[in-house]
C-alpha cells in the first residue's frame, strides 16, 4: 500500500460484533464475503467497553475482532471510539459535557456531547487514542484510521468562552481591532476587557433558532469559525497521536449532513489524508442534491474520496423512511462512485437489535438471511465493484466550471438580519448547480482559496462575504480571460460583516459594471417578473435595482415601480466577462442567463442531445475515459447516441440503448 493510499476499493461499513456473542462472528463473515464485501469500519462505538474506568483498559474483544477480520482477508478501518463517551467519566468530570445554546449543561447521554475544550475530555481522549495507537499502529490489515465520528454541535460553556477569548487575542491582537470589526458602538457594546466578551448564546447577543439571528454579526460569526476550529484541534490531537505509530496508513473523519453548519469543511480538509462522507438522501431529494455533496467532498481536496457511510435500504431516523425500489440502492451508490468515490461503505454490516437504531437496515437483517431482495442488491453491487474497482480507483474528475461554496458565507448570509427572512444559502447554491447537472458539464464545488484559473467559468451566487483581497483576485481571474457569474446579495460586507461603504456589490462593482441602490423584498402571495429573451419569469426572494456603470442589459423587471430596468447584466472586463443575477430567479429563468454563459466560456456537455439520465465523466489515471450514465429514477430512458457501440464494463457487453429505472452503465470506447 503507498503512502497515505488505500489499497484498493473498499466495500464494506461499519461492523459492531461487540453488540453480538463471538460465535456468530464467523457467520457474519461468511455472509459479507457472498456479497464481495472486502472492508469493515470497527471501534466506531466502543470507548466504554475499552476503557470501563480510567485508565483500565481492556482490548481483550477488540483483538479478537481483528484477529478474526484479519485471518478473513479483511481490510480494517479503525475508529477511536471518542465520538460517545462513557458514563464514568461524566460523573467523574461532569465538565466534559456541553453546555447548549440555551446556557444548560448536559448529563451523561446520546453521543457527540463534549465539550471540544475541556481539558478534561482531550486528556482522557488523547490518553485511549494512545492506547489503541500503540497496539495496532503496525497492523497490516488496517489500511485507515477513523477519527472520532460526524464532528459537530457548538458548546456556550464557561471554558469555551475562556477559550474563545484566547482566539480572538490571536486574531484581533487588541480590543480595539476587536471593537472595529465587530462595530461595537452599536447599542453601547464597546469592549474594555478581554474578560467581558461572553458566548453568543440565547442568554446573550443570539436569539431565534441557533446560527440564524444575533445582534453581533462579527461575534457570532467568530465564535462559528471558533468552536469550529476548537473541533479540529481535536481531530488533530488524535492524528498526530496515530502518525507516531502508523505515519504511512491514512487518517480520515466522516463529513455528514448539507453540508454541517457547524465545520468548515475546507479549512478542515487540509487536515484530513482522505476525505470521508457520510450520504444520506431522503426519498424526496432531487437527485441533483446528493451529486452537489459529492462533488463537494471531491473537490474539498480534488481528489476522490471515501463514501464512509450509505444505507442498503431504509434509516431510521428520517421522516419517512420507503423502502428503496429495486435497483435503486445500487443506482445510487454508484452516483457517489461516478462523482469521485473510492469506496462504497454501509451503515451497517449488521442490524442491531436494540437501541435507537435498530430499525436502520444493514446487510445482514434482522432475519439473518440471505434470500432477501436487499442482501442480493448488496451482493451484486459487491460483484459489479469487484469487476471494476481496480479501473475506477484512483480516476479524476476534470470539470471547467467551478461553483463557489463558502462557509463564512454560509455563516454570514444567514446571519442577516434585513429585507427577508428567508435567506438560506445551499437553496440558492443548488439553483445553479441544478443547471449544470442538467446540462451534464463537469462540476467542482469550490472554496474561495481555489485556484480560479483552473475554470473556464466561476459561479459564485450570493457571495455575500468578500474577504481581502477576493475582489482583486476575481477582477485579474476575468481580466486574464475567465468568466464569473455573480447574483443578489454579494460583494457587501467584509469578513466581519461589515457593510463595503460606496454601494453594493463592494469590492464586485469593477468587475461586474454595475452599481445595486436598493434591494426590494418579495412579499409571499406577490408576482414580480423579469423579461429575458422575451419571455417573462419569476422573480422570487430578492429584487436588485441595478444601475449599469459599464454593463449591458440581459433582463428587465416586467412589474413594479422599476419595470424597465436591469435585473441580469453582462460585463465584458478585459479579456473576461462577468454576469450579474439581481433575482432568485427559476429553473427555466436562470437556464438563458446560464447557456449564455456555457456558450461564452466554451464549455462542453459530455452529450448534447437532450436526456434525462445522469452523465458524469472520470479519468483514469491513464487518460482512460470512464462515462457513467445513471437512469436515477423508475421510468425507462434511452441512451444518448454518442454512446451508442461503447463498451459497459459492468457487463463487457456493448452497451444497452435502453435503460431501465435504476439502471446504471459505465462506458468506455
Amino acid at each position: 500500500m503507498g503512502k497515505k493510499k488505500l489499497p484498493r476499493f473498499l466495500y464494506g461499513g461499519d461492523y459492531n460484533p461487540e453488540q453480538w456473542p463471538a460465535d456468530t462472528w464467523a457467520q457474519d463473515i461468511q455472509i459479507f464475503k457472498q456479497a464481495d464485501i472486502n472492508s469493515a469500519t470497527i471501534n466506531v462505538f466502543s470507548w466504554a467497553l475499552l476503557e470501563p474506568q480510567e485508565g483500565q483498559y481492556d482490548f481483550t474483544k477488540l483483538d479478537r475482532i481483528v484477529d478474526e477480520l484479519s485471518a478473513a482477508g479483511f481490510d480494517i478501518v479503525m475508529a477511536t471510539s471518542t465520538a460517545a463517551m462513557p458514563a464514568w467519566m461524566f460523573k467523574k468530570y461532569p465538565a466534559v459535557a456541553r453546555v447548549d445554546y440555551q446556557g444548560r449543561r448536559h448529563v451523561f447521554g446520546q453521543r457527540h456531547n463534549f465539550c471540544p475544550t475541556s481539558p478534561d475530555y482531550q486528556r482522557l481522549a488523547s490518553g485511549l487514542v494512545t492506547q489503541l495507537a500503540k497496539r495496532y499502529g503496525d497492523n497490516p490489515h488496517i489500511v485507515a484510521w477513523h477519527v472520532n465520528n460526524e464532528y459537530g454541535g457548538n458548546c456556550y460553556c464557561d471554558n469555551c468562552a475562556a477559550a474563545f477569548r484566547e482566539w480572538l487575542k490571536q486574531r484581533y491582537q487588541t480590543l480595539d481591532n476587536l471593537n472595529r470589526a465587530w462595530n461595537m458602538n452599536v447599542w453601547s457594546h464597546t469592549i474594555y476587557d478581554w474578560d467581558e466578551i461572553v458566548v453568543p448564546n440565547e442568554l446573550g447577543d443570539a436569539w431565534g433558532p441557533e446560527g440564524t439571528e444575533t445582534i453581533v454579526a462579527g461575534l457570532s460569526i467568530d465564535y462559528l469559525r471558533f468552536q469550529s476550529d476548537a473541533m479540529l484541534n481535536l481531530f488533530k490531537m488524535e492524528k498526530h497521536i496515530i502518525e507516531q505509530y502508523a505515519p504511512d496508513i491514512p487518517v480520515t473523519t466522516n463529513f455528514h449532513s448539507l453540508p454541517n453548519k457547524m465545520v468548515d469543511y475546507q479549512k478542515w480538509a487540509r487536515e484530513q489524508d482522505i476525505i470521508s462522507y457520510d450520504s444520506y438522501p431522503a426519498y424526496n431529494m432531487p437527485t441533483y442534491q446528493p451529486a452537489f455533496l459529492y462533488d463537494l467532498m471531491r473537490t474539498l481536496k480534488h481528489q476522490p474520496f471515501m463514501l464512509m457511510e450509505s444505507t442498503p435500504a431504509q434509516v431510521n431516523w428520517q421522516p419517512y423512511s420507503p423502502l428503496k425500489r429495486p435497483g435503486q440502492m445500487r443506482a445510487t451508490e454508484l452516483q457517489a462512485v461516478a462523482h469521485g468515490a473510492d469506496t462504497v461503505q454501509f451503515f451497517q454490516l449488521k442490524q442491531a437489535l436494540g437501541g435507537s437504531e435498530k430499525f436502520h437496515s444493514a446487510v445482514i437483517a434482522h432475519s439473518g438471511r440471505t434470500d432477501t431482495r436487499a442482501f442480493k442488491e448488496v451482493a451484486r453491487l459487491g460483484h459489479d465493484l469487484k469487476r471494476v474497482g481496480s479501473v475506477v480507483k484512483g480516476a479524476g474528475v476534470h470539470a471547467k466550471v467551478g461553483i463557489v461554496f463558502d462557509w463564512s458565507n454560509f455563516w454570514s448570509f444567514e446571519y442577516v438580519d434585513g429585507i427577508t427572512k428567508d435567506l438560506q444559502y445551499v437553496p440558492i447554491i443548488l439553483d445553479y448547480y441544478r443547471q449544470f447537472y442538467k446540462r451534464n458539464i463537469p462540476t467542482d464545488v469550490i472554496s474561495v482559496d481555489d485556484d480560479f484559473s483552473q475554470y473556464d467559468l466561476v459561479v459564485a451566487p450570493v457571495l455575500y462575504m468578500v474577504k481581502p483581497g477576493l475582489g482583486k483576485k476575481i477582477e485579474n481571474y476575468v481580466a486574464a480571460g475567465g468568466h464569473i457569474m455573480t447574483s443578489f446579495m454579494s460583494g457587501m460586507v467584509d469578513s466581519s460583516d461589515n457593510i463595503y461603504p460606496g454601494g453594493y456589490p463592494g469590492p464586485l462593482k469593477k468587475v461586474t459594471g454595475v452599481w445595486v441602490e436598493e434591494s426590494d423584498a418579495v412579499v409571499p402571495g406577490h408576482q414580480t417578473k423579469i423579461t429575458i429573451d422575451g419571455q417573462e419569469h419569476a422573480a422570487h426572494l430578492i429584487c436588485d435595482l441595478i444601475h449599469l456603470e459599464g454593463a449591458k442589459s440581459l433582463g428587465e423587471y416586467a412589474n413594479e415601480f422599476y419595470a424597465g430596468t436591469p435585473a441580469v447584466t453582462e460585463n465584458k472586463f478585459g479579456r473576461g466577462t462577468a454576469w450579474y443575477v439581481g433575482s432568485r430567479l427559476d429553473h427555466d429563468g436562470l437556464s438563458p442567463v446560464i447557456d449564455r454563459a456555457v456558450t461564452a466560456s466554451g464549455i462542453t456537455p459530455l452529450t448534447d442531445q437532450p436526456t434525462e439520465v445522469e452523465i458524469t465523466k472520470r479519468v483514469t489515471t491513464d487518460g482512460q475515459p470512464l462515462y457513467f450514465v445513471l437512469n436515477m429514477s423508475n421510468d425507462q430512458h434511452e441512451l444518448p447516441l454518442k454512446f451508442h457501440g461503447y463498451r459497459d464494463l459492468l457487463t463487457d457487453q456493448t452497451a444497452r440503448p435502453t435503460l431501465n429505472g435504476w439502471d446504471v452503465e459505465i462506458l468506455t470506447k
